[in-house]
């Protein structure tokens, strides 16, 4: 069952028909349409030229073999991705993820989304995403290196600067893009610094990057929380996760004046009612590469760590939530105990962290809720000011970035509060991503003729 528009139920269809066994891209296709009948309504041109059904379907899918060497000479096989989606803005923009569970279907649902989020942010760029199956856990450096080494060989013919700039993702951090870097530039004997982003600052990366998802998704509840005359001073605050985005995050809370109490990673999660110790998460998470368990053993005290199944991250009661490790990590039972615990806002750290029934839970009880095409903007933004810097052969302080990167996150809000406005649902923040990242990329394409 849908809320899509009866005059857009056939274009669903036939994307339905088209895409079968890829839930994750289907559920962000749905979500999407079925915020735009009130813009149908408004321009039915839209349809007539087919401009819905063209920004469902990639203009690029390519899928390849990456064959490597382990430690014991072994050689391995995975799979490898890059969904080249919409450059009707620019270059195609989006990040590289390795993890297990990737597949065409999450790397396609990962670059639908992609394309409305860099539309939102205003900059000149397409969407695009990529990764590979490949499980970077309990891999050595070479093993990581003989892999990036053997994906970019392929990928490399798909990738430059005016063409398609990946960064990272999950599983992707300043390693890997370093490896991934260092084959490109091999392979095409030059030192093409704007193809990838998220590069150390010794050769060409930002400062803020690696902040800057974090912080956008914070800056953006900040905004939303504003608008109801409150703010993060005093409020308790869970974020999921214990990677780039939810460290940042939790970093941005804490000097807003929020206690982030609980914090997690794939194995369970920690409660830590004083406030998680930053210091001591990055030293477990991004210096020894541990386990969130470590935290609770050597913070001992009351902190205490509860094993993946035998609970949620989201009973924790708190007053608001930033889902900040994977998609569809927040269902419906999820969100009614949020609700019931009285959480205010939610903000989306990562992409599509909340599944539909969580996301109708949340507007039905009237809690501020900030989806992830627009909260989590903030670090491709930042990646179009790395290329920016780089195209100029320049370097900003970390101040300037991150004074850009805030005035970029409180754009988008606007953006997000006022589209919803004029179509008639005020604090609809999903409707108002939705419709004012569609109707950027529609209208340069409808420009730009049948592309």
């Amino acid at each position: 069952m849908n809320n899509i528009d009866e005059k857009l139920q056939p274009i669903f269809a036939d994307v339905m028909r088209r895409n079968h066994g890829e839930p994750e891209f289907l559920q962000a296709v749905q979500e999407v349409l079925e915020s735009l009948g009130r813009v149908v309504a408004k321009h039915p041109d839209y349809i007539e030229q087919a401009l819905i059904e063209r920004i469902c379907e990639p203009e690029r899918q390519i899928i390849f073999r990456i064959p490597w060497v382990d430690d014991q000479g072994k050689v391995q096989i995975n799979r490898g991705f890059r969904v080249q989606f919409n450059s009707a803005l620019g270059p195609y923009k989006g990040g590289i993820r390795f993890h297990p569970s990737v597949n065409v279907g999450i790397i396609k649902f990962l670059g639908f989304e992609q394309t409305f989020k860099n539309a939102l942010t205003g900059l000149p760029i397409g969407g695009g995403k990529g990764g590979s199956d490949f499980d970077p856990k309990g891999k050595s450096d070479g093993e990581i290196m003989r892999f990036c080494q053997s994906l970019m060989t392929e990928l490399h013919r798909h990738l430059g600067e005016q063409t398609d700039v990946p960064a990272g993702d999950i599983g992707v951090g300043g390693r890997e893009i370093g490896f991934m870097f260092g084959q490109y530039k091999r392979l095409n004997n030059r030192y093409e610094a704007g193809v990838f982003t998220g590069k150390a600052l010794a050769y060409g990366g930002s400062r803020a990057r690696t902040e800057a998802t974090g912080y956008g998704n914070t800056y953006f509840v900040k905004a939303m929380l504003e608008t109801k005359n409150s703010d993060f001073d005093g409020k308790r605050v869970v974020v999921s996760g214990s990677g780039n985005v939810a460290i940042y995050t939790i970093k941005k809370v804490q000097s807003f004046g929020g206690t982030v109490i609980a914090c997690s990673d794939s194995s369970g999660y920690v409660v830590d009612e004083a406030g998680i110790d930053l210091d001591l998460l990055r030293d477990i998470k991004e210096v020894r590469r541990g386990r969130i368990v470590e935290y609770a053993q050597e913070k001992g005290g009351d902190v205490h760590f509860i094993p993946a199944e035998k609970g949620s991250i989201w009973d924790v009661a708190c007053d608001v939530a930033m889902p900040s490790a994977t998609q569809n990590e927040l269902s419906g039972k999820d969100a009614k105990k949020l609700v019931s615990n009285g959480v205010v806002a939610v903000g989306e750290g990562a992409n599509m962290p909340c599944t539909p029934e969580a996301v109708h839970i949340f507007q039905n009880a009237g809690v501020l809720f900030a989806p992830g095409k627009a909260a989590n903007a903030g670090g491709v933004a930042t990646s179009a000011l790395e290329m920016q810097q780089n195209a100029s052969r320049d370097s900003w302080s970390f101040q300037k970035t991150e004074e850009r990167l805030a005035s970029i996150m409180q754009g988008i809000h606007d953006t997000c509060a006022a589209t919803a406005d004029e179509y008639g649902a005020p604090g609809d923040y999903v409707l108002g991503a939705n419709i004012a990242g569609f109707v950027r990329v529609a209208e340069a394409m409808r420009m730009l003729g049948v592309i």
